[in-house]
């Protein structure tokens, strides 16, 4: 998504955000990855999240906390996307067929898979417990909720995420 700004790169500022985003950039990516649910929607989404965060590189004063900005804005970005997709979807007449699966699938996919069919929020939440390793203080202050919220939360998409992946005929549908 292109919004037609262009952003001066010169500097100090320019050296310290891009030794930033060398070293966390796989980190990140693989957040954006689980938070946008496909690879290319990931790598979008990422490069959003890091122009808004270079756009406010000067006002972000405690630098421990970048990788918390960061995964907060891709969470924003993408509920935003998600939103104006939201309203370009229209019902039709005619149901697909549903996708049955080819052979054995490797768990590593699978899990992807029934990441894919939980809500937003609720992959976002179980993407930064578990696979940024977040505490759950941690998750509520980077998603902007209680850490009741997170517990909840995370507890029902892990019993979603089971669920799934003990029957795969009772698979998660995607979900944007």
């Amino acid at each position: 998504m292109t919004t037609g700004r262009v952003i001066a790169v010169t500097g100090g500022t320019h050296d310290e955000f891009r030794e930033y985003v060398v070293a966390r950039g796989p980190a990140l990516l693989r957040a954006a990855r689980q938070v946008a649910g496909n690879p290319d929607d990931a790598e979008d989404l990422l490069q959003a999240a890091l122009a808004r965060t270079y756009l406010a590189w000067e006002r972000i004063e405690d630098r421990a906390a970048l990788d918390g900005y960061v995964r907060r804005t891709m969470v924003n970005i993408n509920i935003s996307w998600w939103r104006r997709r939201k309203l370009q979807e229209y019902p039709s007449e005619q149901v697909p067929e549903p996708i049955v699966p080819s052979g054995r699938r490797q768990l590593p996919e699978r899990v992807e898979q029934a990441l894919d069919g939980l809500p937003a929020r609720m992959r976002a939440a179980i993407v930064l417990r578990y696979y940024e390793d977040m505490t759950e203080p941690e998750v509520a202050r980077a998603l902007g909720v209680s850490v009741g919220t997170v517990k909840s939360t995370v507890s029902r998409g892990m019993a979603k995420l089971r669920c799934a992946l003990e029957a795969p005929e009772r698979r998660l549908e995607p979900q944007p």
